[in-house]
């Protein structure tokens, strides 16, 4: 039973921002749990050599160059999966950037460029999907949040925003499709070792000795530890968690 829970095979999943860090590792426990992948992301070939990644555990895997704020590439998109899956039953709105800047100093196009990478990206990417899912008889929507979605921090008003954004956005799709039983929940992932946060140690000075002091775990995540919650979500074993923000943060939301 328990097996049959996490099981999707039969499944097809998009991933955006699926070549790299938490994304990958979200790919990679959805095709070790048997989904067909795409890999939605800027750089081709980093995409296609995460998509060969996923073909060797043993499931259809392609790599989609895409520029998710578009709604024209996204719809070019979302076609390009059905005709090579013929369904869309999970999606992973990954896709991010930070520009780590205070707010008077941070300018227009900085802001709209994270805004739109990070929150209207996954608009765009669930209302494309939304009408495969609810022809398949449901579906499952896996938006990324962040510790920024809970916290402040001065160098981060663009990022926190969009983040503190998807949780709501998540909310709502929740509510508007549970009558076409599609899932929507939100991951809030704590602080992991990906190329991003990488950079953030060497632009904020005493980030790693904070994060260490601050986090029950004591160290920092990997992008591992993310495919086991996106299997959960993006099964049945799911079907009646929705508008959820859960956090996988090593216990660092909670440290008093």
């Amino acid at each position: 039973m328990a097996t049959k829970l996490f099981d999707l095979k039969g499944k097809a999943a998009v991933v955006t921002g699926g070549n790299g860090g938490i994304g990958l590792g979200m790919a990679r426990g959805l095709a070790e749990a048997g989904a067909d992948i795409a890999v939605v992301g800027r750089n081709q070939e980093k995409s296609k050599q995460a998509a060969a990644d996923l073909a060797g555990r043993g499931v259809r895997a392609i790599a989609i160059e895409a520029d998710v704020t578009d709604n024209t590439a996204v719809a070019a998109m979302t076609e390009r999966v059905i005709g090579e899956f013929g369904r869309i039953d999970i999606l992973v709105n990954n896709a991010g950037i930070n520009i780590r800047k205070p707010p008077h100093q941070l300018e227009p196009a900085e802001w709209d460029s994270v805004i739109s990478t990070n929150l209207t990206s996954a608009f765009l990417c669930s209302k494309a999907v939304h009408g495969a899912m609810k022809k398949g008889g449901g579906g499952k929507i896996i938006n990324i949040g962040s510790m920024m979605s809970i916290f402040g921090a001065s160098f981060t008003p663009a990022y926190a925003a969009s983040k503190g954004g998807i949780v709501q956005f998540t909310r709502s799709c929740a509510c508007a499709w549970a009558p076409d039983n599609i899932q929507a929940n939100a991951i809030l992932p704590g602080w992991i070792d990906t190329d991003l946060t990488r950079r953030a140690r060497q632009e904020v000075g005493g980030l790693n000795e904070r994060v260490l002091a601050r986090t029950p775990a004591a160290r920092w995540g990997e992008i591992g530890d993310f495919a086991g919650i996106a299997v959960f979500l993006a099964s049945s074993a799911s079907d009646f968690v929705t508008g959820a923000a859960i956090p996988v943060d090593g216990g660092f939301s909670i440290q008093g």
